[in-house]
């Protein structure tokens, strides 16, 4: 895949096995080799086809630039595989449609290429402008010395949420938004628009402001973040 300087840096939020939702976004978007799809985490659980999303991040991966980001409900897989955690511990947080999309029982039973490709999602990821984060982040602390309690599992609470010491505006996902529209505080954006309810998923660019949701009935809708002076 093609190194070159982004054309776009898209975000999309929260996918959770909305596998029609994220093939409606990526015919509309049309990512090419210079774009940056960056997947913050929660790619699989709750939704009816964790499988079919796995595969299409697969398949984006040959044809743009693909980072993806470790989301709790990764996190939560990889300690049922790892250190053989309550197998429930995962499932009754939605890790119960992942198996049903594979037809499997219990997670050393899905693909091992699927496994691995989960596992090389980062933790964050930063640019010149933005920081991105599957949950949350502690506004005084560098992400590299962010523990990942804050990281996969902080809640965007909009009370509560201050900039970050670098001036970046941070994207997130995690904090579900049952209405469907994003979190925008200007410093901060969160972008899980709660599609395995039946809401919207959400791809943000970074440079435009321009963002595209989708759901699982392949509707499709553009809007644009607010400007702000």
């Amino acid at each position: 895949m093609a190194n070159a300087s982004p054309k776009r840096v898209i975000a999309v939020g929260d996918i959770h096995g909305c596998s029609a939702a994220l093939a409606a976004l990526v015919e509309t978007i049309r990512p090419g080799p210079n774009d940056l799809i960056m997947a913050l985490g929660d790619v699989v659980d709750y939704g009816p086809d964790s499988r079919g999303v796995v595969g299409q991040l697969k398949a984006l991966r040959e044809r743009t630039q693909l980072i993806l980001l470790t989301g709790n409900h990764e996190e939560m897989l990889f300690a049922v595989l790892d250190q053989n955690r309550d197998l429930e511990s995962w499932t009754r947080q939605g890790g119960d449609k992942t198996l049903e999309s594979y037809g499997v029982d219990h997670p050393r039973d899905l693909p091992a290429e699927d496994i691995a490709f989960l596992r090389t999602a980062k933790w964050f990821h930063e640019t010149d402008t933005h920081a991105f984060v599957h949950a949350g982040y502690y506004p005084n602390m560098p992400l590299k010395d962010t523990p990942s309690s804050a990281l996969f599992w902080e809640m965007l609470d909009p009370n509560r949420a201050w900039p970050h010491y670098s001036g970046k505006t941070f994207v997130v996902g995690h904090t579900p938004q049952t209405t469907g529209d994003i979190l925008d505080l200007g410093f901060v954006v969160g972008i899980d628009t709660d599609c395995s309810r039946g809401n919207w998923l959400t791809a943000l660019d970074t440079v435009t402001g321009y963002y595209w949701q989708a759901n699982q009935r392949g509707e499709v809708r553009t809007r644009r973040r607010k400007e702000r002076t």
